[in-house]
């Protein structure tokens, strides 16, 4: 049984288009910078210009942009000291930026694309507190289930595929841990895992515990389980949207499963904007061209992720939208299960007994 642990945002730059990434970015390393240059922390695959191109009008080019692997590696290197104006992570993040100190909040009264947004974001989960707001989202999606459509019998849309012992050894699930709990807790009808009792953590535990019994292997990078997926190793597993187009570009006879009866889980990310931090005016700008409708649209349809301003969906084909399960973008984001912060012994309680339960304990 294998497993590691990952970020899903690497993903993006196998998606992506190999002469779209500067290498420099994509190795973590910054350019030259000068005084007066924006400093971005990024996950790999986000650095790309065609994400920022209003803001590349405006300036000239890109700001200086520096990558990390997962937020917890962002965390620790801006606790210690690390000198950048933005840091782009998910909203579950958000909770502990603040309690360390680390940012301060946003005025939407300068972002010229806010009042596009979708209505959910005006208060999504994680971003408000103390009546600020301390992110702006900018991307979001959903994981839900991935199956072979020629070697799986699939008599309704459901969570509980994962668990079918016909399938046992042949079925893989990922270790991303916000989302592997939300899964679980999806299949028992607990509807709010990031804040659960002792007898719902439980339940998950055990939930996890049968699952690993039935998995051919817990997979990290999305390619090992697409490959597996492709070969008719794996017949199915929860994976990120973006595991779909890759498999479905490839002739793969695959089926996401975009309304399972239990509902998907969904994340939501954005900028936070550092309190020791400078070049105020062009985060607001580099921001606010992530929340353009042109970004929005080449997410869309680049990355099978989905953009935070409401416009960008009338710019894409409405086939691709269909096709990607983003066709009622409002409705998914209210009924999904969102990824939100837990109490930092809960999320420790969390990790430990998953990374047991991929340990074979």
């Amino acid at each position: 049984m294998l497993f590691v642990n990952t970020n899903r945002r690497r993903v993006l730059q196998s998606i992506a288009s190999a002469g779209s990434l500067p290498l420099a970015l994509s190795l973590g390393v910054n350019r030259s910078v000068a005084d007066d240059d924006l400093r971005v922390f990024d996950f790999a695959g986000y650095e790309v210009p065609d994400l920022h191109q209003p803001y590349i009008k405006k300036y000239g080019s890109s700001p200086s942009i520096t990558i990390f692997a997962d937020g917890d590696e962002a965390f620790v290197k801006l606790r210690s000291g690390f000198n950048t104006d933005l840091v782009h992570l998910g909203t579950f993040e958000v909770q502990r930026m603040r309690d360390a100190g680390l940012i301060e909040p946003w005025d939407v009264s300068r972002l010229s694309n806010w009042p596009d947004v979708f209505p959910y974001f005006n208060d999504a989960p994680g971003i408000l507190g103390d009546g600020k707001l301390w992110m702006i989202p900018t991307d979001w999606g959903y994981d839900s289930v991935l199956y072979r459509t020629d070697l799986v019998d699939v008599p309704e849309q459901s969570w509980s595929l994962l668990w079918d012992k016909r399938y046992a050894g042949k079925i893989s699930y990922g270790t991303e841990l916000y989302p592997a709990i939300a899964g679980a807790a999806l299949t028992l009808g607990i509807k709010d895992p990031f804040n659960a009792s002792d007898e719902e953590f439980d339940k998950i535990h055990k939930r996890l515990t049968e699952l690993r019994d039935l998995v051919k292997f817990f997979w990290s990078d999305p390619t090992t389980v697409e490959q597996a997926i492709a070969s008719g190793e794996v017949v199915a597993a929860w994976t990120w949207s973006s595991s779909y187009k890759t498999l479905k570009s490839q002739g793969v006879p695959v089926k996401l499963m975009q309304k399972p009866k239990e509902g998907v889980s969904s994340w939501v990310a954005g900028f936070c904007r550092l309190k020791n931090g400078g070049n105020e005016q062009k985060a607001y700008d580099y921001v606010d061209a992530w929340l353009s409708t042109e970004t929005g649209k080449w997410l869309i349809e680049n990355y099978s992720y989905a953009s935070v301003n409401r416009k960008s969906f009338d710019l894409v084909d409405p086939a691709i939208l269909a096709d990607i399960g983003l066709s009622a973008p409002s409705e998914l984001l209210e009924q999904s299960l969102t990824n939100t912060a837990m109490a930092p012994e809960l999320h420790e309680r969390y990790s430990n007994m998953f990374l047991e339960v991929q340990s074979g304990f």
